[in-house]
């Protein structure tokens, strides 16, 4: 068994902490839990599944059942399968692939309450919610700009919807604040779950000249090939995913994001049963102690990086001359404030066609990030269609 797989078995994260239906003092309520990777993936669904875990060890009233490695085109039949079988009160369906089959079961099953993760569509009884990491990834690119030797960095992608262009623009906008003259290449692999399909478009990144290389996949296996690799001599700097990998790539590993779902679901089934759920969208930042910077969960940024990226001087215009690890310090705090004090995606910001997309010390609004389709002008190439 390889060692991140054993590794998922003994991590843990830390956590914080109009509708008919109504739940009795008495009543256990029954939560279901539809996944699009397994459990042990220790990334997306990982993390989703030690918030289901917080939630029902915190309330004695909650039952939860889930079901792993889901495809988009089996939403609806386990759906139906947690209502009609499983009696579940409200189903969470944990993937942006669902959202359309999850619209459908709330006509199906008006007496039931639906939440879905990452969407934007809801009716009276299908609500949506999201912890985003996109301010994380812009930490994370000034880092990976302030340390780049070839000015080629690199990601390996998932799939082309509009939250992984949101994290990849993040994460270039952030390389730019530390270093103009970088750009980003990305490689698509078109799977949630494809640790060959990582490790591949790593290793094709690296041939090209990259690297710092960022992911979204939900194994550590881009940093294994970015440990690899520095072990044997060639620095390749990495940002790990979700849940805490840095074991995985102790001489890479820079820093990365971790997201905590335990404190929104909390908050969701609480309202659920005190009959104070509402289908208003919840999006859920570093405020909200929901997005949370670090490779690790005892360190921001792996210490054997600190030394170099407090050498790395940058020029900011609020600032003034100020090192890559104290510009990412601030910004981290300030994004812990609210992004009225801060947010990446403040203008001017132009496409890499040369629209200018974002104007002039404006910021861009929820519904334009759920939305973004386009890459900023230090990207290279274009989006798959």
């Amino acid at each position: 068994m390889k060692k991140w797989m054993i590794l998922v078995l003994m991590c843990s994260m830390f956590f914080i902490g109009f509708s008919t239906t109504a739940f009795a003092s008495d009543k256990k309520l029954k939560a279901g839990f539809i996944y699009v990777g397994p459990v042990g993936d220790y990334g997306f669904t990982h993390a989703h599944d030690l918030g289901r875990k917080y939630a029902e060890k915190k309330f004695p009233w909650l039952e939860t059942i889930f079901v792993e490695s889901v495809a988009d085109a089996d939403c609806a039949r386990i759906i139906d399968r947690l209502i009609q079988q499983q009696k579940c009160d409200v189903v969470f369906t944990t993937s942006f692939g669902f959202m359309d089959e999850t619209i459908n079961a709330g006509t199906r099953y008006p007496d039931k309450l639906f939440m879905h993760c990452s969407g934007f569509k809801r009716s009276d009884n299908v609500g949506t919610y999201f912890g985003d990491l996109y301010q994380m990834y812009y930490l994370n690119g000034i880092m990976a700009g302030a340390l780049t030797k070839t000015n080629k960095i690199g990601y390996v992608a998932a799939f082309p919807i509009p939250e992984l262009v949101r994290h990849i623009d993040a994460y270039a906008l952030g390389i730019k604040a530390a270093n103009p003259a970088a750009k980003l290449n990305i490689k698509w692999i078109y799977a949630w779950y494809g640790p060959d399909k990582a490790k591949e478009a790593a290793e094709a990144l690296i041939a090209e000249g990259c690297d710092a290389l960022a992911f979204t996949e939900d194994t550590p296996s881009v940093i294994e090939v970015g440990q690899s690799h520095s072990e044997k001599g060639k620095q390749i700097y990495t940002f790990s995913h979700y849940s805490a990998m840095q074991p995985y790539g102790v001489d890479s590993v820079v820093s990365g994001q971790l997201m905590n779902w335990g404190g929104m679901y909390a908050k969701i089934l609480g309202d659920i049963y005190n009959k104070t759920w509402t289908n208003k969208d919840l999006w859920w930042l570093a405020k909200e102690k929901a997005a949370i910077l670090g490779g690790s969960e005892t360190d921001i940024i792996n210490p054997k990086f600190v030394k170099e990226l407090k050498a790395a001087m940058i020029d900011t215009k609020e600032f003034g001359k100020i090192s890559a690890y104290d510009l990412v310090v601030k910004r981290y705090e300030q994004m812990k404030q609210g992004v009225d004090v801060f947010d990446p995606f403040t203008g001017p910001i132009s496409d890499n066609k040369g629209n200018l997309k974002i104007k002039p010390n404006e910021k861009a609004s929820k519904d334009d990030l759920i939305s973004i389709m386009y890459y900023v002008d230090n990207v290279e190439g274009s989006i798959p269609n």
